[in-house]
């Protein structure tokens, strides 16, 4: 049975002979009352404030989750956008490596040109001393036939060489 500060003080005992001094338990029982009250209103104060703690308690757990899902979220997205960042970077070097490759292929082919047309230039060379030297052989030898016969002016020699050469 649930005792309420007005129960305190609306009780009433039965009078006997020899009891107690009525004023006196009246006194007793309107204080033990106030103070039940108070302690009452202190346990509704109390309760109120679990309820309010609890309330909080339940706010800050709930902004707790919250935060947790956040860093769980923001470490995932930095998860994927250092996996990005790598990805990407694998790929611009596959790129860069390709280009190299290409451009080194390109160089050699250069290459393989420019060292084809230094043989080329070496044969034409060859070819052009050769020619060169041909004809300086036969002017010289030209030269040793004017000498040899005596002819003063080498056209009058070819020149009658070839009327000489005819008319015999």
């Amino acid at each position: 049975m649930k005792i309420t500060p007005l129960d305190i003080q609306q009780k009433r005992f039965a009078r006997a002979l020899r009891g107690y001094d009525r004023d006196e338990v009246e006194a007793f029982l309107s204080l033990a009352a106030t103070a039940f009250e108070d302690l009452v209103k202190e346990i509704h104060a109390l309760r109120e404030d679990v309820e309010r703690k609890d309330d909080e308690i339940a706010g800050h757990r709930g902004r707790e989750r919250a935060l947790q899902e956040t860093l769980v979220a923001a470490q995932k997205a930095s998860e994927e956008i250092r996996d990005s960042a790598r990805r990407e970077g694998e790929i611009t070097i596959a790129e860069a490596e390709l280009q190299a490759e290409k451009i080194v292929q390109g160089a050699h082919q250069r290459f393989l040109r420019v060292v084809d047309d230094i043989q080329e230039v070496k044969r034409l060379r060859i070819q052009f001393q050769a020619s060169v030297r041909a004809l300086v052989e036969g002017h010289g030898k030209l030269l040793d036939t004017f000498r040899e016969t005596g002819a003063e002016d080498p056209v009058e020699y070819l020149s009658g060489r070839k009327k000489g050469s005819g008319e015999g």
